[in-house]
């Protein structure tokens, strides 16, 4: 997990995201704090011999240092400081990917941590280049982002824009297709061929949905049918059944 503070000062707890970090390689460490009372096992040794091999310094201290860190005691026994997540510029992304096949996802107004986080891990596992999320009226990433994440926020362009508008109209000059999940669709998302395009899937605020101004801009509205006339999924189990329809599209034409 990743929480960075006003000074700049930015911290990843618990193990596995720790592990994540370090295997990824694109964060700096400063140091890695390690509770002397934890027990040593196989995810600390493997987090030591991953430090060594970097170079990077690691402490045991007092687990009350920790606490003192990450009061609500979520660390594991483990806090590595590191330099804040590195967020790419979309012009950067579309020149690296815009020849290749590098679909995004765009968050608007999402304000759930744990709905951020769960949508970059779909993402990574779909195959997702990029997630462009706004500046503002929306969540950045932030501890409970890392943590849902599960790492994954480290194996994907991560993108702030101060206009979503501006973003979309970027990516459609440079021929990314915008589909918009809106529940009030006529067409399902399964209806949409996601093989021979790259596209840019928007998924909207949990309670008020994709803004009219991005809904202007999209190509395709595609909705989730349901069986029921319960509300519509969570937004992050809405992204990762959309996200997996265009994996399914894309092992069938292999």
């Amino acid at each position: 997990m990743i929480n960075q503070k006003n000074d700049e000062k930015t911290v990843i707890f618990g193990k596995n995201a720790v592990i994540e970090a370090l295997e990824a390689g694109e964060r700096e460490f400063n140091k890695i704090l390690i509770a002397n009372s934890s027990r040593s096992d196989e995810k600390i040794e493997r987090i030591k011999k991953l430090a060594q091999k970097q170079g990077i310094v690691f402490q045991f201290v007092a687990k009350e240092k920790l606490n003192s860190i990450e009061p609500e005691g979520r660390h594991q026994g483990i806090i590595a400081l590191i330099s804040p997540v590195k967020y790419t510029e979309l012009e950067d992304f579309i020149l690296e990917n815009r020849e290749k096949y590098a679909p995004v996802v765009i968050l608007d107004g999402v304000e759930d941590s744990h709905n951020v986080g769960a949508i970059i891990r779909s993402c990574v596992c779909a195959g997702i280049k990029g997630i462009i999320l706004p500046s503002r009226r929306g969540v950045l990433i932030n501890s409970t982002v890392e943590k849902t994440s599960a790492g994954a926020i480290n194996h994907i362009s991560v993108i702030k824009t101060n206009s979503l508008v501006n973003a979309i109209q970027k990516l459609k000059e440079q021929n990314w297709w915008v589909i918009a999940s809106d529940h009030h669709s006529d067409k399902n998302y399964y209806d949409i061929d996601y093989t021979d395009m790259n596209f840019a899937l928007i998924m909207g605020a949990e309670h008020a949905g994709i803004s009219k101004s991005l809904l202007k801009l999209s190509d395709f509205r595609v909705k989730i049918p349901m069986l029921t006339k319960f509300n519509s999924l969570n937004v992050s189990n809405a992204a990762a059944v959309i996200l997996f329809e265009s994996v399914r599209q894309r092992e069938l034409k292999k």
